[in-house]
């Protein structure tokens, strides 16, 4: 089932533009049906298959911030056309709504779709992951690079320099297994809410 994520560039008459530079970071490391591509002034647009890979890019857009996201999950009109700015079906108009809404909630994120107690539950999890990476530090953000690459915490000390209690301190203060508890939460919503 497709998901669609619209998003909007918050700010975007007071800022540079900030399209140009984050579509190739997805394009390039996310699998998609129809890649991210400028649909319109500051917004773009992008058609992904799995829902594990639109919790990645969400929180990925969250970490960088200044964008409003919205989640479509549902069906889109096949064939399947080669631009995502060419693409229609319901899944299309849910992420309309959604970055819609998302502009005026606090975490600038919100998902609609086929299944509407669904979508709900979904944008509740993948708010309150917005909130862990929004708030996390920089040197939370280290161990938890290294760990998710595969270090255990004593090699991610080594590399850091600290101890290996400085690392779990550091990962616990960055919430990082309440991410990783909530990530697949949020999969299994979003393919829930698509029908």
């Amino acid at each position: 089932m497709p998901y669609v994520l619209t998003v909007d560039q918050k700010g975007s008459r007071r800022s540079p533009d900030r399209v140009a530079g984050v579509l190739p970071g997805l394009n390039d490391v996310v699998p998609t049906v129809l890649a991210f591509e400028r649909t319109a002034g500051d917004e773009f647009q992008g058609v992904l298959a799995e829902p594990d890979d639109v919790v990645d890019v969400v929180l990925r857009l969250v970490r960088s911030g200044g964008w409003s996201i919205g989640v479509g999950a549902g069906q889109v009109q096949t064939p399947l056309p080669s631009s995502t700015r060419a693409g229609a079906g319901p899944a299309f108009l849910s992420a309309r709504r959604a970055v819609d809404a998302a502009k005026q909630r606090s975490s600038r994120l919100a998902v609609r779709g086929a299944v509407s107690a669904d979508a709900g539950d979904a944008q509740a999890v993948l708010s309150a992951l917005a909130v862990v990476v929004d708030r996390r530090s920089e040197q939370a953000w280290e161990a938890i690079a290294l760990v998710d690459d595969g270090h255990t915490q004593a090699e991610a000390a080594a590399v850091l320099g600290i101890s290996r209690q400085a690392v779990g301190q550091r990962l616990a203060a960055g919430l990082w297994d309440l991410e990783r508890e909530l990530r697949p939460t949020a999969s299994r919503l979003l393919t829930r809410a698509a029908g």
